[in-house]
């Protein structure tokens, strides 16, 4: 009898993983591991689905979304994720909320079911580090930061890890925010600012917007000056109608999207007919040099979350947890003793049927 146990990798099992590897090591590697999937995506190794869900008002604006993706002949991945803006104020919780859960595709069987808030920031970040790396100049120094939130603090790391910045600046209009950046990124290693908006935008070589700008309101970047070179990492919007970045601004730039369907809807390309917007990130990591002229333009990456990502940052958590020993197994799933007989549990509760 196949005795079919599910991984457990919860928070303290995260941070078990990251005492033992250390965060600068498993960044690289989700870094690393994504740049490889990317590279391989198109080839039939990994399917992806466009996100779905609900989206709601109340008893608060929010949304729980499914997020499906797959490698051929081994796994199939599924987040689902919250993101409810009101909850760090209203409830001392993440923005984000998130569970991964990795199935068996020989059998269905669900191998691993991990903490997905702290994977969605890590793979949000490595990210945008692999597009960073094609679409903004190699000798980029000043990393800025509009929105300096949770999700602020692994694309500062994620960077770092790839370019050898002497400034930061950051902007945010929560001020609480902006000034505990320094103390929440200690591996960018150099002082930050806190300087107003428009400056940002105008001395980063590498730009970082990730707000919670609500849906309806103004873009948090209408127009202004900046480096001929600025690269963005867009990562703030991912909701119908929620923008950070006007057409304006947008309409000048070279954009490229992690996934094209879905930005369309819910990211910054939803301002752009189609022919405006460059190639998806896996057509970038796989010629990388056809692109190389774009560093020294105006670029876009419009980051909306691809269902990639998480199979990719799920599969890292679960090898390390496995070759660490670190996690809970435990059996969820019922039909382990007699899989034609759904009330047979064990044999004392079959004993006690019976009786």
């Amino acid at each position: 009898m196949l005795k079919r146990e599910t991984l457990i990798v919860s928070e303290a099992d995260i941070a078990a993983i990251i005492a033992s590897l250390g965060i600068d090591q498993l960044m690289d590697d989700t870094i690393a591991a994504l740049q490889s999937a990317f590279f391989e995506f198109g080839n039939g190794a990994i399917e992806i689905r466009q996100r779905t869900g609900f989206v709601y008002d109340d008893p608060e604006p929010g949304l729980v979304e499914f997020m499906p993706s797959m490698r051929t002949r081994q796994s199939v991945a599924m987040k689902v994720v919250g993101y409810h803006p009101g909850n760090p104020v209203n409830r001392q919780l993440p923005t984000i909320l998130a569970t991964n859960s990795l199935y068996d595709t020989t059998n269905g069987h669900l191998r691993a079911l991990v903490d997905g808030t702290f994977a969605t920031a890590l793979r949000t970040g490595a990210a945008s580090a692999v597009a960073s790396r094609i679409l903004a100049t190699p000798e980029s120094r000043v990393l800025g930061i509009i929105g300096s939130g949770a999700q602020a603090v692994t694309q500062a790391h994620a960077l770092s890890r790839c370019f050898a910045f002497t400034h930061v600046l950051v902007h945010d209009i929560n001020r609480d925010h902006a000034e505990s950046f320094a103390a929440r990124t200690p591996f960018l290693r150099v002082p930050d600012g806190i300087v107003p908006k428009a400056e940002v935008f105008a001395r980063s070589d590498i730009l970082v917007l990730a707000t919670s700008n609500s849906v309806g309101a103004p873009p948090v970047l209408v127009q202004g000056v900046h480096q001929p070179h600025l690269h963005i990492n867009a990562v703030g919007s991912d909701i119908p109608g929620k923008t950070e970045l006007s057409p304006t601004i947008l309409r000048t730039a070279f954009v490229a999207p992690d996934y094209r369907v879905q930005a369309l809807v819910e990211g910054e390309c939803q301002q752009l007919s189609p022919d405006m917007i460059g190639p998806e990130l896996h057509e970038l990591v796989k010629v990388p040099e056809r692109f190389r002229d774009e560093q020294r333009r105006f670029t876009v990456f419009d980051s909306t979350g691809n269902p990639l990502e998480d199979l990719v940052v799920t599969e890292t958590l679960v090898k390390h947890a496995e070759r660490l020993g670190i996690g809970r197994r435990i059996v969820i799933e019922a039909g382990a003793y007699d899989p034609l007989d759904p009330y047979r549990f064990d044999d004392v509760a079959a004993k006690a049927r019976a009786g």
